[in-house]
């Protein structure tokens, strides 16, 4: 019996949904499905990798790449063949905007709540974390061995304190931060697996950070902190017994 198949998160509803060839009468329909559309979006137009969007979407690389090469036949027989493009049904569900692996340019329903609350941060509490290493941000999230936490209050840092990792791995330190109750993380470099670990955790990550914690959070509270939307884990040196798996660094940190 074939397993059901997994809903596919896409992030809103296509603003256009019909396309026909100039001067053909009748044309013959092809329906592209919103989830292959999605994936179109995602790998042509915002040039994702085949893995990026399958984080995105929350299926898997092999899943995205059906669905890719799926969708650009009927896209090249509408071309060919002057048949109408109709944008309609498919099994998927819409973006909350929440998960960490749209915080990137490619999530339009994320980018409208980032606005939300970028504007909100003065008006609400939080709690901020940063990968710390002696004042700086520790560049390489998975080896962190403290995290300084900040708690905000009406956009005023109040408090401050260091936690230690525990020696925890990259996806214990998501629930680590979770229990903490951190809703953002600052950090420098961050693998795949990690960003996704944090989005299920429901932390919003801003990655690609480096320099003073301190100023950091500040930059963050204030609306100014410049960040890396689209940052991959750049530690390259792999130790003895160190392996891409084990570091959870992503294609595109690692050297395969």
């Amino acid at each position: 019996m074939p397993r059901p198949q997994r809903c596919r998160r896409v992030c809103s509803e296509p603003e256009y949904s019909c396309f026909e060839p100039e001067g053909v009468s009748n044309p013959e329909r092809v329906v592209l499905s919103v989830d292959e559309y999605e994936v179109i979006r995602l790998v042509d137009f915002e040039k994702l990798s085949h893995e990026q969007c399958a984080a995105i979407m929350d299926i898997s690389r092999t899943t995205v790449t059906e669905i890719y090469e799926r969708a650009r036949y009927k896209i090249s027989d509408c071309i060919v063949n002057g048949k109408q493009l109709v944008i309609s049904g498919g099994n998927y569900r819409i973006c909350s905007g929440k998960h960490q692996s749209c915080g990137k340019r490619s999530c339009r329903r994320h980018a409208e709540n980032s606005e939300k609350n970028i504007i909100m941060k003065g008006q609400r509490d939080m709690k901020i974390a940063v990968t710390y290493d002696n004042g700086e941000i520790f560049q390489h999230f998975g080896h962190t061995e403290q995290f300084k936490v900040y708690e905000v209050e009406n956009g005023v840092i109040t408090k401050s304190e260091i936690i230690d990792s525990n020696g925890s791995g990259h996806g214990a330190l998501a629930g680590l931060l979770a229990d903490a109750g951190i809703e953002v993380l600052i950090c420098g470099g961050i693998g795949g697996g990690a960003q996704t670990a944090l989005s299920e955790a429901g932390i919003q990550l801003y990655g690609g950070v480096s320099g003073n914690a301190d100023e950091a959070v500040l930059a963050f509270v204030n609306g100014t902190l410049g960040y890396d939307p689209d940052v991959q884990c750049d530690h390259h040196s792999h130790e003895a017994g160190h392996g891409c798996g084990e570091h959870d660094c992503g294609n595109g940190g690692c050297h395969e």
